[in-house]
């Protein structure tokens, strides 16, 4: 094996990044390249970067700097390629520069500065592909780019606009991926639900059987393979309804990662979002009625320009009513070639980060009190990792990996990383859950909900 040529690999940014990531390394393990830990045994270094906002170009060039110091043979991919001549202007040295998902041109540049090895072993590469995940959960890309022209975002500069992968192509993956062992797949994309429009939802096939190129048929047809199916990136439109009944049957998880971004009419016009706050409510009671144990994440910008308290005012109130289960709160930061960038009426940092404060503390509130009402009852969890006292840390429906809470299992050391388990939820906080395996004596268990009945609400 020490003859084959070796890859360092440095992967930032979000999940649709990290699948780029995937889809590189799959090609470089089936052409032979073998992959290097470190910098000193890798033969050339790939750095996927980011380029969303200041913090992550300055991430993405600091990554660079320090590939080119360590290993000096730098080949740059993703968001923050697209952004003309940034890279180049900081490391002229780099080998080569490539936008996002751009798998040909990263692989032409590798292969112009080292050459693929003459023998690919095929045979050592596995049907799933690389993957940078865990063995048990994997991220399924869906589509690429967006038709949204967001006055903060500049995601369709740096990725195009919409373009959806062909349904078979999207199922036959995530049938490999289930084989491999992967028991939850996390749906993602820019515009999730947005999915097939580029194409009219044409009709695909999937192991012969004829499949429209839908958010709502995809869905259904990844909920027979058996895994957990987690949406991310859903925007709240009308057709989205059809998914929850799919939900309150099992076939898909019951959560929504939707990104409303505020909840002031005259700040969403300005952001140049196609939501509407009091449309957007009615919608989760709608769900809710339909699918009880529905978990809801969302994010929101604070301080976005021309924002006044008022404005701030009705996020809060939007909060109150929504009681959403996960929150996430993003001062406003202005990002190169954003048309917000010439908004009038900037607000002041100090105000952007207490309005940043009172909503986090407002939802630490929101999120305790419906974690609260899960204690008592039992839930299926997917066992991430043993922690260090001999217990097990474990997922919910309700927590996509990285981002939401999790489940500490006290007595959870028998448990099985990558394994489903039923557990006894004992307590909450904020953000995470305190829960015990099966076979617990009821009135332990009791005595660990501050004597509650188990049938009354937390």
């Amino acid at each position: 094996m020490s003859h084959q040529p070796r890859i360092g690999f440095v992967s930032l940014g979000c999940p649709k990044a990290l699948v780029d990531s995937e889809r590189i390394l799959t090609r470089l393990r089936a052409e032979g390249y073998s992959i290097a830990p470190t910098y000193p045994e890798a033969d050339l270094v790939v750095v996927n970067t980011c380029g969303f906002i200041d913090a992550a170009v300055t991430e993405s060039l600091d990554a660079i700097g320090e590939a080119l110091t360590e290993n000096g043979k730098v080949v740059v991919t993703g968001c923050l390629g697209a952004k003309g001549s940034v890279v180049r202007d900081f490391h002229p040295s780099v080998l080569a520069v490539t936008g996002p998902h751009a798998c040909d041109e990263v692989m032409a540049a590798i292969h112009a500065h080292l050459p693929r090895p003459h023998d690919p072993f095929l045979d050592l590469l596995p049907p799933q592909g690389i993957k940078l995940t865990p063995r048990h959960y994997a991220y399924l890309k869906i589509a690429e780019g967006c038709n949204h022209r967001c006055a903060f975002c500049v995601i369709p500069q740096l990725r195009g606009d919409l373009v959806s992968r062909p349904v078979g192509e999207v199922l036959r993956e995530a049938e490999n991926l289930v084989r491999a062992g992967v028991r939850e797949l996390l749906i993602v994309s820019q515009d999730t639900s947005a999915y097939g429009v580029d194409v009219r939802y044409r009709t695909g096939f999937w192991n012969g059987r004829p499949l429209k190129t839908h958010l709502t048929p995809l869905a259904a047809a990844l909920g027979e393979l058996g895994a957990w199916v987690r949406l991310h990136y859903v925007y709240p439109y009308p057709h989205v309804d059809a998914l929850i009944p799919l939900m309150a049957e099992g076939q898909v998880l019951p959560y929504l990662d939707v990104p409303l971004q505020h909840a002031s009419p005259r700040i969403l016009k300005a952001m140049k979002r196609p939501a509407n706050a009091d449309d957007t409510l009615t919608r989760i009671r709608r769900w809710r009625e339909i699918c009880p144990d529905l978990t809801l994440r969302s994010t929101f910008i604070v301080g976005f320009p021309g924002e006044i308290e008022a404005d701030f005012e009705q996020l809060l109130e939007f909060l109150e009513a929504a009681e959403l289960d996960r929150v996430g709160c993003f001062t406003y930061s202005p990002v190169d070639g954003a048309a917000a960038n010439v908004l009038p009426d900037p607000v002041p940092e100090d105000v952007k980060q207490e309005r940043q404060a009172r909503l986090m503390a407002l939802q630490a509130g929101i999120s305790a009190r419906r974690l609260r009402r899960k204690v008592g009852r039992t839930l299926k969890v997917l066992v991430d990792a043993r922690d260090e006292d001999g217990g097990a840390i474990a997922r919910s429906s309700a927590d996509a990996p990285e981002i939401d809470g999790v489940v500490y299992i006290e007595d959870g050391a028998a448990l099985l990383v990558g394994e489903f388990a039923e557990v006894w939820v004992v307590g909450a906080d904020e953000h995470d859950l305190y829960a015990e395996i099966g076979g617990t004596q009821i009135s332990k268990r009791k005595s660990r909900c501050s004597g509650r009945d188990l049938g009354e609400d937390a």
